[in-house]
């Protein structure tokens, strides 16, 4: 009997990516449309990749099928 191979979850693909450190990186929210009317230092800081901390990595890391 074989076992079972744990999928990549492709929504979780497409949003995080994970760096040769080992962070776990996202985009900011906000930031896709109507950015006219928000603040310029606002959308510098916004543009730069935040990381992921916490449960919530770990729980990421394997849906990425890294662990």
């Amino acid at each position: 009997m074989t076992k079972n191979k744990q999928k990549t979850r492709k929504s979780a693909v497409k949003r995080f990516r994970v760096s040769a450190k080992g962070k776990v990186l996202h985009r900011s929210k906000g930031f896709r449309h109507l950015k006219s009317k928000k603040n310029k230092k606002w959308l510098r800081r916004m543009k730069k990749m935040n990381t992921v901390s916490g449960s919530y990595k770990r729980k990421l890391l394997k849906m990425l099928g890294k662990k």
